[in-house]
């Protein structure tokens, strides 16, 4: 079983984007669960999400204390959160942000892998809301979950033209990483 923890802030998208991860490893013939950890914030507070996913059913219901995966939504949250805490030492962090995982400066023995999804949100949806786009990066780093199950996801979360605009984001930060592996 793969536990993955994502860190973003409210209206970005983390909770949707948990949901739409286990609907699509569910697609692959996988288990999954997903869940928030959130109480009464507002858009723009810290929120967590959580994403099980094994090849067994998942007994397990309590939050994600050891992740073998991180996302991180919004790098401002590096000095209100400790993101890394409990992040397996063979695990991954992936961050969005422009800069090289060296600036960042993570102190983790864990895989620290940075992308701009908010400059291919900006560019396709045309508002910084990173879900889609960094899904598609993270398919592309772990192959956790298929492209293939993602885009009926993605589309059954956004239907019609926002749909296909978000599976576009998530294939261009499919190719965009995997080009950078």
């Amino acid at each position: 079983m793969k536990e993955i923890r994502i860190h973003g802030r409210g209206g970005q998208g983390s909770v949707i984007t948990a949901e739409i991860f286990a609907i699509a490893a569910f697609e692959d013939g996988k288990y999954s669960q997903a869940f928030p950890r959130f109480g009464g914030e507002r858009r723009g507070a810290p929120v967590e999400a959580f994403i099980r996913i094994g090849d067994k059913p998942i007994r397990l219901k309590s939050q994600v204390y050891n992740p073998d995966y991180v996302i991180l939504q919004d790098t401002s949250l590096l000095q209100v959160v400790d993101v890394l805490q409990g992040l397996k030492p063979d695990g991954m962090i992936l961050v969005n942000t422009e800069k090289s995982p060296e600036e960042l400066g993570l102190q983790t023995q864990a895989q620290v892998i940075t992308f701009p999804a908010t400059q291919i949100a900006l560019e396709i949806l045309g508002a910084p809301i990173t879900n889609t786009a960094i899904m598609g990066a993270f398919l592309a780093a772990t192959d956790l979950i298929s492209m293939k199950s993602l885009e009926p996801a993605v589309r059954e979360k956004f239907p019609g033209d926002l749909g296909d605009k978000n599976v576009k984001a998530a294939r261009k930060a499919y190719e965009k990483m995997r080009e950078a592996l």
